[in-house]
């Protein structure tokens, strides 16, 4: 990225470590430190709004699950035998299909925005997990409307229905609280992006190079 530091608000530093802890929670199942991370949470619970009631739950669920659980959880829902109940890859939801062109558009921006695969990560760069790890860095990193232009091009039109399908897994219990996290959060994002529309231009593609920790890209 320029040497330009960005200043960041309370409201983007938050944004941020939500797309961070999703991404940590739908990249494999949870370690036993992140779920008392969750479980000893400082929730207002004097506010009553979705973010609350999900920030609550999870709390909860954090510390009746244990990762053992968890790590049969997680194969049954994302991975399986062929397949898991559900696909976590962007072009999937948008097209039905895997390694369709919304991966070739999602692999041009991220080359032009600076983000390189690393040669042991097995994933497809659509992975929810990852997409949500790029829009962490985004925020943090990167001009507005550049976070706005990402988010509508690969995230934005299908990313409620995966949290919808969660929900309603089979084998969701813990994945299904995670889910009604996520679908709190991005009812706020669409907020958030609906600002970002009258206060920026929409430029989808790169004018900053943006150099991402090796954690950062799937």
């Amino acid at each position: 990225m320029t040497e330009t530091t960005k200043q960041i608000s309370e409201n983007d530093q938050l944004r941020a470590d939500i797309y961070q802890l999703l991404a940590a929670l739908l990249r494999r199942e949870p370690t036993q430190e992140l779920l008392q991370f969750l479980a000893n949470l400082e929730v207002d619970a004097n506010e009553d709004n979705d973010m609350t009631r999900a920030w609550l739950a999870l709390k909860l669920a954090a510390a009746q699950f244990k990762p053992e659980q968890l790590q049969d959880e997680y194969f049954n829902l994302f991975i399986g035998v062929g397949a898991g109940e559900i696909l976590p890859y962007g072009s999937w939801f948008m097209t039905g299909s895997l390694m369709d062109k919304p991966l070739a558009l999602l692999r041009q921006d991220l080359m032009q925005l600076g983000f390189e695969r690393q040669e042991d990560v097995k994933e497809p760069e659509d992975h929810v997990a990852a997409l949500f790890e790029v829009m962490s860095v985004l925020i943090l990193e990167a001009p507005s409307h550049q976070q706005l232009g990402f988010y509508r091009r690969h995230i934005g039109s299908w990313i409620v229905r995966f949290f919808d399908t969660l929900s309603r897994c089979q084998s969701a219990a813990f994945y299904a609280v995670v889910a009604q996290l996520g679908r709190a959060f991005f009812e706020t994002e669409i907020a958030e992006f609906e600002r970002l529309v009258l206060s920026t231009p929409v430029v989808d593609t790169s004018d900053v190079q943006i150099q991402p920790k090796a954690s950062e890209m799937a």
